[in-house]
C-alpha cells in the first residue's frame, strides 16, 4: 500500500484538523456508491480507510513515523545492522555484524526481557537488548527496556441494520465472538459500509498482552416495501380507477412516516412521481429521492355498469 500521508494528500507535519478535513473530502469523492462503474473504487476506498485509521490514531501515527508499522499498520520486521562503530564485520565463522574481540558473559530472564549481565570486552558494543537482534516476533519494547506482549487479533463485524434505522438513527447490540454483548449508536444518516473501530473489542492476547480491536461495518438490511436504486427508493403503490380517472390523494408509507400523495385526474397506471429527500443518505450528506409508480387496479368485485361503461366506450372508438 501507499504511504499514508500520500494517500490522502497532507504533509507529515500535517495536524488532526487538516487530516480529518482530507479525509472527508477523498471519502466522498473516492466512495464506491459514488464510482459504481469502477471496479476499483472499493481497494481505493479500502486504502483511504486504512489510512485514515493510522494517522487518525496518535499512537499508531508515531509508530508509523518510527518506521514501526507498515503502511497496511503491521509490524515491520526488524532489521539487522550490526554492532560496532566500524559497520557490520565478518568473523570467523562466517556470522556478519559482530566485532570479532566481542565477549557475552551473561544474561538473565525475567518480566524485563532478556538483558545482558556484563558488556564485551575489546570495544565491541554487545547486547543491551537481545530482542533488538532477534526480533521476538512481534514483541514492541516497553518504556522500562522489556519487552510488551505481542496485542490480539483484530476482528470484522458485519451489522445489518433497516433502511429506517440508517435514516433515522438508532442503538444496536452487537454480539461479538468472544460472547460480549455491547451497544452501538446509528447516528442518523448512516451510510452502507462504514465502517467502525472499537479498540480494545477484538480477540484477547495469547500472550497476555492489549486486546485487538473490533471493526463494524455497516450493511443495509433488505426491505419489505422498498426496492433500492442507488440512493433512491422505488415502490409501487395501488390506486383503484375512480381514483385514477377523477383524482385523489393516496397515503404513501416513506421511511420517516407516510405522506400523501397528489394524484391528478386521469393518470394512467404505470406513471412514477418523485418525492424529494425520502431516499436514502448520500455521499454529500443529504438524501435521494423516492420515486413511486402507480398501479392501477380494478374493483374486486365485477360491475355490470362499469362494464357496460366501458363496452360504450370501446364501440364509440371503434
Amino acid at each position: 500500500m501507499r504511504d499514508p500521508y500520500d494517500v490522502l494528500g497532507v504533509s507529515k507535519t500535517a495536524d488532526e484538523a487538516e487530516i480529518k478535513r482530507a479525509y472527508r473530502k477523498l471519502a466522498k469523492k473516492l466512495h464506491p456508491d459514488a464510482n459504481a462503474s469502477d471496479p476499483k473504487a472499493q481497494d481505493r476506498f479500502a486504502e483511504l480507510n486504512t489510512a485514515h485509521e493510522i494517522l487518525s490514531d496518535k499512537e499508531k501515527r508515531g509508530q508509523f513515523d518510527r518506521g514501526e508499522i507498515d503502511a497496511e499498520g503491521k509490524p515491520r520486521a526488524p532489521e539487522f545492522t550490526g554492532f560496532g562503530g566500524g559497520g557490520p564485520r565478518r568473523g570467523p565463522g562466517g556470522f556478519s555484524g559482530f566485532d570479532g574481540d566481542t565477549i557475552f558473559e551473561s544474561f538473565s530472564f525475567g518480566p524485563e526481557g532478556v538483558r545482558r549481565g556484563a558488556r564485551g570486552g575489546g570495544g565491541g558494543r554487545g547486547f543491551e537488548d537481545v530482542g533488538d537482534i532477534f526480533g521476538f516476533g512481534r514483541q514492541r519494547r516497553s518504556a522500562g527496556g522489556g519487552f510488551a506482549p505481542q496485542p490480539g487479533a483484530d476482528m470484522e463485524i458485519t451489522l445489518p441494520v433497516s433502511l429506517e434505522e440508517a435514516v433515522e438513527g438508532a442503538s444496536k447490540r452487537v454480539g461479538l465472538p468472544n460472547g460480549k454483548q455491547i451497544d452501538i449508536k446509528i447516528a442518523a444518516g448512516t451510510r452502507e459500509g462504514h465502517r467502525m473501530r472499537l479498540k480494545g473489542q477484538g480477540e484477547p492476547s495469547p500472550m497476555g498482552g492489549p486486546a485487538g480491536d473490533a471493526y463494524v461495518t455497516i450493511s443495509y438490511a433488505p426491505h419489505a416495501t422498498f426496492e433500492r436504486d442507488g440512493d433512491d427508493l422505488r415502490q409501487a403503490v395501488d390506486v383503484d380507477l375512480a381514483d385514477a380517472v377523477l383524482g385523489a390523494k393516496v397515503r404513501v408509507p416513506t421511511l420517516s412516516g407516510a405522506v400523501d400523495l397528489a394524484i391528478p385526474a386521469w393518470t394512467s397506471g404505470g406513471r412514477t412521481f418523485r418525492l424529494r429527500g425520502k431516499g436514502l443518505p448520500t455521499a454529500t450528506g443529504g438524501h435521494g429521492d423516492l420515486l413511486v409508480r402507480i398501479n392501477l387496479v380494478l374493483p374486486k368485485e365485477k360491475d355490470a355498469a362499469l362494464e357496460d361503461l366501458m363496452r360504450r366506450l370501446r364501440e364509440a372508438a371503434a
